[in-house]
């Protein structure tokens, strides 16, 4: 129980910091490219993680060769939707980012539950269909037409939960700074190229002016929120962390209205209750169906 109640303390600091995620990743976008926002924000990331790992002691981790796998994968799938979630942001609000994130527990569902092995009662089924109609209603608000920045940001829920299963595996053999650090390491490089292959390099004095939200992003909303969730997924389900995530578009709608003027429209304020009522329907006990 101990483990559990840890757990959910993690997922509950992890919102707190997640809430503020898609705010300053918009900020950021304000001055500079999305790829190149999201290889910045590592560079902080990763130096706060090996910092981390030499005061510790447990830079040796990187020698756990039984860990590679996962943590590549972990890595690949991680990189990728992160990209997603910061291209995403250059055309959808921060709110909607936020909502729509929250849809990996629907995702989880249907990869580990409905598809997979693990059981699942009738009640579990429902609040998964109740999710999905949510999502609908929130990437469709007026007329069936897609939001391109909406459409990536589903990819990357629909990646989360794959990524996290690797970041699980991983973190039985090596600490969450040493999964964080490697994800960042092998995802700079490429990032960079990219960009560099696809975006106008940025001008000095952008760069300057996103700075502050990019070392914040760095060290806070990528560095130590993901610790909480890495510590919070080690002790609980994947499924349950996803489902207490719900408190995170809560946090970004009320810290978007404050800080970008961003007021819900009420087809966005329908499209959350369900999505949040199915994710409580689906992490409730098997014998409450």
């Amino acid at each position: 129980m101990k483990q559990e109640r840890a757990g959910e303390l993690f997922m509950l600091m992890f919102s707190v910091f997640e809430g503020w995620f898609p705010i300053l990743t918009i900020m950021t976008l304000q001055y500079i490219t999305p790829i190149y926002a999201y290889a910045f924000t590592l560079l902080f990331t990763v130096l706060i993680f090996l910092s981390l790992l030499v005061i510790k002691g447990k830079v040796n981790e990187f020698a756990h060769r039984e860990a590679y796998r996962d943590l590549f994968l972990s890595a690949f799938f991680i990189t990728i939707m992160f990209a997603c979630i910061y291209l995403g942001l250059a055309y959808t609000t921060a709110s909607n980012m936020a909502v729509i994130i929250f849809m990996q527990l629907f995702f989880s569902f249907l990869y580990f539950n409905l598809f997979g092995k693990e059981p699942f009662a009738s009640i579990h089924l429902l609040g998964a269909v109740l999710m999905g109609i949510g999502g609908i209603v929130i990437l469709f608000p007026e007329q069936l037409i897609l939001n391109k920045g909406d459409l990536l940001v589903l990819v990357a829920a629909a990646l989360a939960p794959i990524a996290n299963q690797y970041q699980k595996k991983a973190r039985r053999r090596v600490s969450s700074e040493t999964i964080l650090a490697f994800r960042s390491m092998v995802a700079i490089p490429i990032l960079l190229l990219l960009a560099y292959m696809l975006e106008p390099a940025p001008e000095l004095i952008n760069l300057q002016n996103a700075l502050i939200f990019i070392a914040i992003s760095g060290l806070f909303m990528m560095g130590l929120s993901k610790i909480f969730w890495v510590e919070a997924i080690y002790r609980i389900s994947i499924t349950k962390a996803s489902a207490l995530a719900a408190l995170i578009p809560v946090f970004t709608i009320i810290f978007a209205y404050f800080t970008l003027g961003e007021t819900p429209t009420m087809t966005q304020l329908l499209g959350i209750i369900p999505v949040l009522g199915g994710g409580y329907l689906i992490t409730r006990p098997q014998y409450n169906a």
